[in-house]
């Protein structure tokens, strides 16, 4: 089942009278979200976020929850100047300029991912870092988006996180971040304005969760008294988590977004969870 638990609609949007209209979209096996955004104001004019009951397990489930959305969201409706689709899997690594070769992606998931003979590989630049992610995008939701739109730009959701992480977050010190979702988190370690480790992990207890990122700070050799930990992500739903983890580390800090909308009201009632997706429509 489809679960909305968000919409927010501005009262500036008005679809007729917009001149450049940009479409984010963001979906992953647990849920799907996107914003309409007025480009010439810069201004989020339309936001909605959806669940799925459970985790959805194979494309082909995912695409059928996707067309359902489509169908029945009156917002998904309009046409576009832009679209930009956000690919949220963990099937992604980071690759350093110096060992990249794009013609060989297949090369840099094998070993750490259950890949189908039917995967399509892809890679982003990480904008003024010397990687690139390789990873392997949804085709069949492209295919279904080329028909929709036809044409549109797609990344991997964790370019975007990385990218803006190390843009507006990261420090000279080592600095762990954690984006929190439904059924599993991502965990950066940065130094230096620079990515020393990433991961995604499946998790079903609080249990889980502890053990993953205790586990990650000890192969890295980092202190708990003095690293910092920052959180974003579903950090309103998972209190339970944060609470927990201030028991092993002495500085736990949230990410907020950045300011990015006109209207205040609006801006104060977004999750701090989807701020790369507003972020990605620059």
């Amino acid at each position: 089942m489809i679960i909305k638990t968000k919409k927010i609609k501005s009262k500036h949007f008005d679809a007729n009278s917009i001149i450049k209209k940009h479409l984010s979209i963001q979906f992953s096996l647990d849920g799907f979200s996107f914003c309409v955004c007025d480009l010439q104001n810069k201004e989020v004019l339309a936001y909605s976020k959806y669940l799925f009951d459970h985790q959805i397990n194979t494309p082909e489930k995912l695409l059928r929850a996707i067309r359902q959305i489509f169908l029945k969201d009156p917002e998904l409706q309009h046409t576009f100047d832009s679209v930009l689709a956000l690919h949220n899997n963990e099937l992604i690594t980071f690759v350093p300029n110096v060992f990249f070769d794009k013609e060989n992606l297949k090369a840099y998931l094998q070993y750490n991912n259950k890949l189908l003979a039917t995967d399509f590989y892809m890679y982003d630049s990480i904008k003024n870092q010397d990687m690139k992610a390789v990873y392997v995008p949804y085709v069949n939701v492209n295919n279904f988006l080329i028909d929709k739109f036809g044409s549109f730009n797609y990344r991997h959701a964790s370019s975007v996180l990385v990218e803006n992480l190390l843009e507006e977050f990261a420090g000279k010190d080592k600095r762990i971040f954690i984006e929190l979702s439904n059924s599993f988190f991502k965990i950066c370690i940065t130094q230096n304005r620079k990515l020393l480790f990433f991961n995604t992990f499946e998790y079903k207890t609080e249990e889980d969760f502890i053990y993953y990122i205790l586990f990650t700070a000890e192969q890295l050799k980092l202190d708990l008294n003095t690293v910092n930990i920052f959180f974003l992500g579903e950090i309103i739903k998972k209190k339970e988590l944060l609470i927990a983890i201030e028991k092993y580390f002495n500085s736990v800090k949230l990410i907020e977004p950045k300011p990015l909308l006109s209207d205040a009201k609006i801006e104060k009632q977004l999750a701090i969870e989807e701020y790369e997706l507003f972020y990605s429509k620059n």
